[in-house]
């Protein structure tokens, strides 16, 4: 494992140590303290540093480090905790941890909520060591039998309840993947290339580019539906499951939460996005940033610091159709382009066309 603790639970990390043979577990224990250094090692800067959204962020990250550590083919998990304890001065918020695991056989976040006063730093920080190791004894599937000695009113929330779905439109997971075979993974680690749309409908335009997609960058295609979006309510847990419906047999889909591809590139690092030109062309233009031009740079540095880059279908439009060469990108970003040529790819189908198509049977039916 890797562990990785900001804000408390650095006992846990030395109680760990201290036990004989703790090296053949532990292949690493980090503590980025600071903003600057989170960020740096999950890649971004998180709404809230005391959230569970960075602590799966954080375990996430330190699964792919123990994966680079680790021997081909050993087991592997990422700990994480990043907690608010009492400190030098008075917190106005509540005193909190967030202590997530991230393993191949699934992932798991644990919330604990503190009684302000009731203990000094020591007993806080002994709690949340304490609840880290029941998340460490989990993950690897042994049994905990540790107490966390809590006190009345105080609690751990568990992010397991509900569906796959349910949970991520709570947002209390990032991502539910939807393997072909009808496997269902949440927060699961995707690699090769990544194809987002609505796919409403799924259609053969869609098929097609995945399909060019692999043979030309030699990479296994996943889809992507971000179940969120910018001028309407986010998509139910039935639409959810109707459009991903679509795939079963064919094709692997990942339900996220990130509508922007700044957030997609946090959840698919190294990944190439598949999209189209008209997608390329409001990743480069100012006018889809607010106008902001060094917002559009901030955004594509952050894709460009996760490894990720894009392969652009050309689209007809006015009856003329565009592609890659025609789009100005700024110098610094033009590496993370690539473009497909007509030949290779060409499609004139649109969702929104198959919708009103279907609409004009039914009601001339």
């Amino acid at each position: 494992m890797v562990v990785v603790t900001t804000g408390a639970g650095s006992t846990a990390v030395s109680w760990l140590l201290g036990v004989p043979g703790a090296s053949l577990t532990v292949l690493e224990a980090l503590v980025p303290y600071s903003a600057s250094s989170l960020r740096a090692f999950i890649g971004y800067e998180p709404d809230q540093h005391v959230s569970g959204e960075a602590a799966r962020a954080m375990a996430r990250a330190a699964y792919r480090r123990a994966k680079a550590l680790a021997p081909e083919e050993t087991p592997v998990v990422g700990i994480a905790c990043t907690a608010a304890i009492v400190t030098d001065r008075p917190k106005k918020g509540e005193h909190r941890g967030h202590i997530a695991w991230h393993s191949g056989k699934g992932h798991k976040t644990y919330s604990l909520t503190l009684t302000k006063g009731l203990r000094d730093r020591e007993g806080e920080e002994d709690v949340v060591s304490r609840l880290l190791l029941q998340a460490v004894s989990e993950a690897v599937g042994v049994q905990p039998g540790i107490p966390l000695c809590l006190a009345g009113g105080e609690r751990v929330e568990a992010d397991g309840q509900g569906s796959p779905v349910a949970r991520l439109l709570a947002g209390s997971v990032d991502s539910v993947a939807f393997h072909s075979d009808g496997r269902v993974e949440t927060e699961s680690l995707t690699q090769g290339a990544v194809l987002p749309g609505s796919f409403n409908p799924l259609h053969i335009g869609h098929e097609r580019l995945a399909q060019v997609a692999e043979k030309t960058l030699s990479q296994p295609v996943a889809f992507e539906l971000s179940v969120l979006n910018v001028d309407k309510p986010p998509l139910t847990e039935a639409e959810v499951l109707s459009r991903v419906g679509q795939f079963k047999g064919k094709w692997p889909i990942v339900a996220t939460r990130a509508l922007k591809f700044y957030l997609k590139a946090r959840l698919f690092p190294g990944c190439t996005f598949v999209i189209g030109w008209d997608t390329a062309v409001r990743l480069v233009d100012p006018k889809y940033y607010g106008g902001d031009a060094q917002r559009m740079v901030t955004a594509l540095r952050e894709i460009h610091g996760h490894g990720c880059g894009f392969l652009v279908a050309g689209r007809i439009e006015g009856g003329v159709f565009h592609t890659l060469d025609g789009i100005a990108i700024p110098a610094e970003f033009r590496a993370m382009f690539r473009g497909l040529t007509e030949r290779q790819f060409r499609s004139g189908i649109s969702s929104t066309e198959l919708r009103a198509k279907v609409k004009a049977r039914k009601g001339a039916a």
